[in-house]
């Protein structure tokens, strides 16, 4: 068993599962992959069995009964991983907007104890940012911007969903506590390990809009984000004991 999963959340990704679960396989590291897929409609289920089946002991699926949220899609897996003893979880999408290839850029950052927390970084270099709209763009780019004057966290991508946590992390967090469901919920996770005095590393990235499969974001999701930073920066000063 590898020391390492990425998980990896699902829901309608058939067009790329299967592409990225071997992306994955491919890499000299050795990654194990836990998918959480969210009772897909498309056969997305039956592609990972596929691949359990090729790749024995290495890919793992949970499904789950309906479309829950991607926070509560990585909850899931967090836990997962820490019942059968991985010491590093990377959270990654399947729409190859994530290079696989940078997998082992994150990782390192973790096994060589720089890092209790490597972030994939769309904006520590610039903005690395390929085929997204430029509206599109500046809400991600701006909301960082945002995230950081609300929290002081010092963050260029407090945001992204390409993310490598140590175990000890995830054990120190109450993951029963954590709020957000939609994209606030990789600022909570952020904020959360800022808090609890972890270092923090952002490594560059190329983020590549997808070319398969449709976009999840929605207007619901960015809003949850925008209210919830104000929330979790009242939340630690005023309940201080549930961010320490």
């Amino acid at each position: 068993m590898s020391d390492a999963v990425v998980i990896i959340p699902t829901y309608n990704e058939i067009e790329n599962i299967a592409n990225i679960i071997d992306a994955v396989m491919a890499l000299p590291e050795g990654f194990d992959i836990l998918v959480i897929d969210d009772d897909s409609p498309d056969g997305t289920q039956d592609a990972v069995r596929k691949k359990i089946e090729e790749y024995h002991g290495r890919v793992h699926l949970e499904c789950r009964s309906g479309k829950l949220g991607l926070g509560t899609a990585y909850i899931h897996g967090f836990r997962w991983a820490l019942e059968h003893g991985y010491d590093y979880m990377i959270e990654m999408d399947a729409d190859f907007s994530h290079n696989p290839n940078d997998l082992p850029k994150l990782y390192g950052e973790c096994k060589s104890q720089r890092a209790d927390m490597a972030i994939g970084s769309r904006y520590i270099s610039g903005v690395n940012v390929v085929n997204w709209p430029m509206g599109r763009v500046l809400m991600s780019y701006f909301a960082s911007v945002y995230v950081r004057l609300i929290t002081g966290m010092k963050l260029r991508d407090a945001t992204a969903g390409f993310v490598c946590y140590h175990r000890r992390v995830l054990e120190a967090i109450d993951l029963d506590k954590i709020k957000f469901k939609g994209y606030a919920f990789q600022i909570e996770m952020k904020f959360k390990t800022h808090c609890k005095k972890f270092k923090i590393v952002e490594v560059p990235i190329v983020f590549v809009n997808r070319q398969l499969g449709t976009s999840k974001m929605n207007s619901s999701i960015f809003g949850e984000a925008v209210f919830g930073v104000i929330d979790l920066k009242l939340g630690s000063i005023f309940n201080p004991k549930n961010y320490r």
